[in-house]
């Protein structure tokens, strides 16, 4: 298992260059947030072309194949079974429901009055709130509804995250999330600090991978007869392998520490680093404008009833 290949934690895509590579990453954090928020408060349809549109950016994009075809593979599947399971499962509202016509249809047709005024029948509507039931399986409409935004959320919330990490750098994110943060100096806030720690912590995370990745490969290389361990031989196993991962990404860390010292570093505003030039261009506001449409279709068409 190749751990830095499978997961879409801290992955940035270095070539090729797509044109979600090029966008102001500040406007590409924009867009995450708004596909991050415009969840809240929206019906089913909105959350559906959610998935529909970032599936669309992806292959618009022309990220290659063998980047996003596994990940996105899984996620749809997780995806699939949420819905598939929470669709039949129960609803919660325990409530027996019952026909809204009367079961003798005769009733309706019955005199209203002593004058034997008829009046019409009322007209049937094609309503049933169970949508499926044969045996065990029961589906009805609110069930359904809510696999539907289980299942769209998990999509949205994971891979919107995941595309944004693999077109992004994460010294592009950081410098955009230091820029958006400016105004917060008026209130005496380190957000200088604040986005070397960020930095930091995304430059660590596939040394966090790499670390658990180079343990499972040993333990595995060991053939250890797990059945004659038992399960108190077991846990002394994965104890000392915690152990063993949590000393090397010590040791990790202490060598980022000591590599920062060596250079001379003291605090983070007197050792400026630029790592890119943010500007917006004419793909970032076009992007802008997008956006605003995107809001704007949003809260017409997305608003839950």
């Amino acid at each position: 298992m190749d751990l830095l290949r499978s997961l879409p934690l801290g992955l940035y895509l270095e070539q090729p260059q797509t044109w979600l590579h090029k966008i102001d990453p500040r406007v590409k954090f924009a867009w995450l947030m708004s596909f991050l928020t415009s969840y809240v408060l929206a019906n089913n349809f909105w959350r559906v072309l959610l998935v529909v549109v970032l599936i669309l950016a992806t292959l618009i994009a022309r990220i290659p194949r063998r980047v996003w075809q596994q990940q996105m593979g899984w996620l749809l599947m997780l995806s699939f079974f949420v819905l598939a399971i929470a669709a039949i499962s129960p609803d919660g509202l325990g409530v027996d429901y019952q026909s809204r016509l009367p079961a003798n249809e005769q009733i309706l047709t019955q005199p209203a009055n002593s004058n034997n005024i008829k009046e019409p029948p009322a007209e049937k509507k094609a309503y049933s709130y169970v949508l499926f039931h044969k045996g065990p399986v029961k589906v009805t409409r609110y069930s359904l509804s809510l696999a539907v935004r289980l299942s769209t959320l998990i999509f949205t919330v994971i891979y919107s995250t995941n595309l944004y990490l693999l077109t992004t750098a994460p010294e592009e994110i950081t410098s955009g999330i230091e820029s958006l943060m400016q105004p917060l100096r008026r209130f005496k806030l380190p957000v200088t600090e604040i986005a070397l720690t960020l930095t930091l912590s995304l430059r660590f995370i596939p040394l966090v991978l790499e670390e658990v990745q180079n343990l499972f490969r040993s333990v595995m290389t060991r053939a250890i007869n797990w059945k004659k361990l038992g399960l108190k031989g077991a846990f002394k196993v994965w104890m000392t392998v915690a152990e063993r991962l949590l000393e090397n990404l010590l040791l990790r860390a202490d060598q980022m520490a000591n590599a920062m010292m060596v250079r001379g570093f003291t605090s983070p505003n007197e050792h400026r680093v630029q790592w890119h030039d943010l500007r917006l261009k004419g793909r970032d506001w076009l992007a802008i404008a997008i956006l605003i449409l995107f809001w704007g279709i949003r809260l017409a068409i997305g608003t839950q009833a």
